[in-house]
């Protein structure tokens, strides 16, 4: 439904969920996700908490709300750089692998609270519906989709992955090669970029961009421009 074709209900209604999220992720920047409060956030907005809770049920559809546009975000910049390196002449499985990488750095450093939501620490007592995991597997079957067999000797960690590649349920015929180099970026990148964002390179005296660059030319057997 467009809004063209919403009742002025329907509108106002998706005006203050906006809103209401708005100041979620205001809290969320201020003192983390496990310390979100409809309340509070019904107090910003001058309304009573029986009243905010007629736009979310409670706590958790909150949270679901904003993981949901958090990962929908990072999952449609994936699929846009896909299609563009899919359309480019050099668009070979490596350099989608590091456009992606680029990628997912730039839509990090764009709101560490939004990545942090997603990829942080686990909110407690919060369990993601179904829909969320499916969002997430959009992601990975992009990226798996980039990591197209690459050349390599076999490895003793290929006899796990033959029998724990569920996550892999996109990629059937995905050879273990391409898990493995898949489960590395997934790995690798996020653990500097998780490092970075809560700022633990601060005072090493290196630039993290440039550590970031180096882990995707490890990752792609060759350098990015």
């Amino acid at each position: 439904m467009t809004d063209s074709t919403k009742t002025p209900r329907e509108r106002y209604r998706q005006q203050v969920r906006e809103e209401v999220k708005e100041k979620a992720w205001q809290q969320i920047a201020g003192s983390g996700a496990s310390a979100l409060s409809l309340n509070a956030i019904a107090k910003q907005m001058g309304m009573s908490g029986p009243a905010l809770y007629r736009y979310f049920a409670n706590r958790d559809e909150l949270i679901t709300e904003l993981i949901r546009d958090a990962y929908r975000s990072l999952a449609d910049a994936f699929i846009t750089a896909s299609a563009s390196a899919s359309a480019s002449d050099d668009g070979a499985g490596a350099a989608d692998l590091a456009g992606l990488a680029h990628v997912l750095r730039r839509w990090a450093l764009a709101d560490p609270h939004r990545y942090f939501l997603i990829y942080g620490t686990p909110v407690p007592g919060y369990h993601a519906p179904a829909d969320i995991t499916a969002i997430a597997a959009e992601l990975m079957s992009v990226l798996l989709d980039a990591c197209a067999a690459p050349a390599a000797e076999p490895h003793a960690f290929d006899e796990h992955l033959a029998t724990h590649r569920a996550w892999a349920d996109s990629h059937p015929d995905a050879p273990p090669a391409a898990l493995r180099q898949a489960l590395a970026f997934w790995s690798r990148l996020h653990g500097v970029l998780s490092l970075e964002l809560a700022g633990h390179f601060t005072g090493m005296g290196l630039d993290p961009a440039l550590l970031f660059r180096s882990e995707v030319d490890a990752l792609t057997g060759r350098p990015t421009a």
